[in-house]
């Protein structure tokens, strides 16, 4: 599955110099049932428990901006700690003590002019519903996340590239409506998407 990125809009993200003398980056990376904005005629918004099986499975990186160039802390390695509290996903990263690490990420963090954050993920089979709210808007439920990487970002915004692979499910949200099917999109959808781009790959 194609990975998607997503963003806090509030500033959630702060830097902690501790008794041991190591910088802390720690902050929510998601926050649990908050609408986002306007995605192309769908919102989205992040169900309390979403993140458990990733807690408990998954590999997961902090990254600069999400760059696999900058490694900031892994979970599996212990300088990267995830859990949902509840408000959403709270990481705690021991950043790593060098000279580019302070001077690329520390020292933003410590003037203010990086406060965001953003996370990476692919919706796990069944991992989703779609529904609408009581004033009729479109809501994408996302219940069931494998998680990637978190990551600092200098431009907190929705990229639109994944967006666009959000609004494959929401237009098989649509037709299914057409044709009167519940108002969830199965989960057979998932597997569609995944042989479509495996023709795509094989073309």
């Amino acid at each position: 599955m194609e990975i998607e990125r997503r963003l806090i809009l509030a500033d959630t993200l702060r830097l902690e110099r501790r008794d041991d003398g190591q910088a802390y980056i720690v902050g929510h990376a998601a926050v649990f049932n908050l609408p986002s904005e306007d995605l192309g005629g769908f919102r989205e918004q992040i169900q309390a428990g979403a993140f458990s099986k990733a807690i408990e499975q998954d590999d997961v990186r902090a990254l600069w901006n999400h760059n696999p160039d900058f490694v900031l802390g892994r979970n599996r390695s212990g300088t990267l700690t995830l859990r949902e509290d509840t408000r959403g996903l709270l990481i705690e990263c021991k950043a790593p003590d060098t000279q580019t690490v302070r001077d690329l990420v520390l020292a933003p963090m410590d003037r203010g002019d990086v406060t965001q954050m953003s996370f990476a993920f692919t919706v796990r089979p069944g991992g989703q519903d779609w529904a609408k709210d009581d004033e009729g808007r479109v809501i994408r439920t996302l219940k069931d996340l494998r998680l990637y990487d978190v990551s600092p970002v200098t431009y907190p915004a929705y990229p639109q590239t994944d967006v666009t692979i959000a609004m494959r499910s929401f237009e098989a949200y649509r037709k299914s409506i057409e044709v009167g099917d519940p108002v969830v999109v199965p989960e057979w959808i998932a597997d569609l998407d995944l042989r479509r781009r495996r023709l795509a790959l094989a073309g």
